[in-house]
C-alpha cells in the first residue's frame, strides 16, 4: 500500500502531547507514517490536532473504538460491516467492501456542492440585479421598467434552468472544499452589477430615443430573459471561462435554452405584452451576448481581486522561534 515506514508507537504520541508544545505535536504527527497501538483517546486527539492546523480530516473505522474520532472527523467513514455505534457516529457508511468506493462518494459530494455554489452566485446576481434595475427606474424615471406580469413570468421561467441544475454536469474540485460567503458575495455582486450596467444603458438609450413605454417594457423583459439565464452558465463553472469542461448536460441545456425561446416567442407575438417582432428580439439576443462574454471576463476578474485580497489579509511576517525562523500564513 506504500504507506512508509516511518511508524511511531502511541506512547510517543502521548508523551509529546504531555510534555511538548502543540507544535511539536503537530511536527510529530507530519512526519509520522503512522501510528501503533492506539487507544480511542489517541484516534479523537489526532483527529482534534489535524483540525486544529487547518486541515480537513477523514476518518473510516468499523469498531466501537472508532466511534469518538469518526464523531469528531471532518467526514467520519463507517466501512462495510462496521458496528452500529461506528455507524451512528459516521457521515458515510460504505455498503460495499473496499475503500474505492469513498471515491465516488467524494465526488459526488463535491458535485453537489459545485452546483449549490453555482446555484447561490446566480440567485444572488440576479436578485441585485432586478431589484435595483427596478429601483432605479423608478426612481429616476418615474417608470415601471416592467409590469407585474412580466415579473411573475420571468420568476416561472427562472424557475427551469434552476430546477435543471441538479442534473447538470458539475466540477469536481481536487482538493476539499467548504463554503466562502465573503466569496461568493462578492463575485455575485460583480455580475450583479454588471448585470445592472447593461439593463440601465438599454432603457436609458431606449427611453431618451422616445420608445412608447410598452415597447420598452417588452424589450427589457426580453432582455432580462435573455441575459439572466446566461449568468447560469457563468456561474456554473466557477472560476474557469464558461467554455471549459464540464460542459452543460444535455437536459440542464435544454430546459435553460428553451425558457430562453420561451420568453423570446412571449415578447416577439405579444403574449401578455406588446409585440416587438424577431428582429428586435434579434438585436436583444445580440446585446445580451456580448454582455455575457463582458460578464464572463468580469467574473474571472472578481475571483482574482478576491483572491488577491485574501492572501494580503491571511498573510503574515515572518516569526521567530527557539527552532529557529518560520513563516506562518498562506503556503
Amino acid at each position: 500500500l506504500a504507506i512508509g515506514d516511518t511508524i511511531y508507537p502511541a506512547e510517543k504520541l502521548r508523551e509529546v502531547r504531555e510534555t511538548q508544545t502543540p507544535e511539536d505535536d503537530l511536527a510529530l504527527i507530519a512526519q509520522a507514517d503512522g501510528f501503533a497501538e492506539v487507544l480511542p483517546k489517541d484516534k479523537y486527539d489526532l483527529v482534534q490536532t489535524l483540525q486544529r492546523d487547518g486541515n480537513i480530516v477523514a476518518m473510516t473505522g468499523d469498531g466501537v473504538n472508532d466511534a469518538p474520532a469518526l464523531q469528531k472527523a471532518d467526514i467520519g467513514i463507517a466501512v462495510s460491516g462496521a458496528t452500529d455505534a461506528a455507524r451512528g457516529a459516521a457521515d458515510i457508511i460504505l455498503l460495499a467492501p473496499g475503500l474505492s468506493v469513498i471515491n465516488e462518494a467524494l465526488r459526488q459530494a463535491r458535485m453537489t456542492f459545485a452546483r449549490m455554489e453555482g446555484y447561490a452566485t446566480f440567485r444572488i446576481a440576479e436578485t441585485i440585479r432586478i431589484v435595483l434595475f427596478m429601483t432605479l427606474s423608478i426612481a429616476l424615471f418615474n417608470f415601471f421598467p416592467i409590469t407585474t406580469i412580466m415579473i411573475i413570468v420571468l420568476a416561472l421561467l427562472n424557475d427551469i434552468p434552476i430546477m435543471a441544475i441538479a442534473y447538470d454536469n458539475a466540477p469536481v474540485h481536487k482538493t476539499p472544499v467548504r463554503w466562502d460567503l465573503q466569496e461568493t458575495i462578492f463575485v455575485a455582486s460583480i455580475l450583479g452589477i454588471t448585470g445592472l450596467i447593461s439593463s440601465f444603458a438599454l432603457f436609458s438609450w431606449l427611453y431618451v430615443q422616445g420608445v412608447s413605454l410598452a415597447l420598452i417594457q417588452t424589450i427589457i423583459f426580453l432582455k432580462l430573459d435573455v441575459a439572466g439565464h446566461s449568468t447560469i452558465y457563468l456561474t456554473r463553472t466557477g472560476r474557469n471561462h464558461f467554455w471549459h469542461k464540464p460542459y452543460p448536460s444535455w437536459k440542464f441545456f435544454t430546459l435553460a435554452f428553451g425558457s430562453r425561446i420561451i420568453g423570446t416567442i412571449l415578447a416577439v407575438y405579444g403574449i401578455f405584452m406588446a409585440p416587438i417582432g424577431w428582429k428586435v428580439a434579434g438585436y436583444i439576443w445580440i446585446y445580451a451576448t456580448l454582455w455575457w462574454i463582458f460578464n464572463d471576463y468580469a467574473k474571472r476578474w472578481a475571483y482574482a481581486i478576491f483572491d488577491t485580497w485574501k492572501m494580503r489579509r491571511n498573510a503574515t511576517p515572518l516569526t521567530h522561534t527557539k527552532n529557529g525562523t518560520h513563516l506562518s500564513g498562506i503556503l
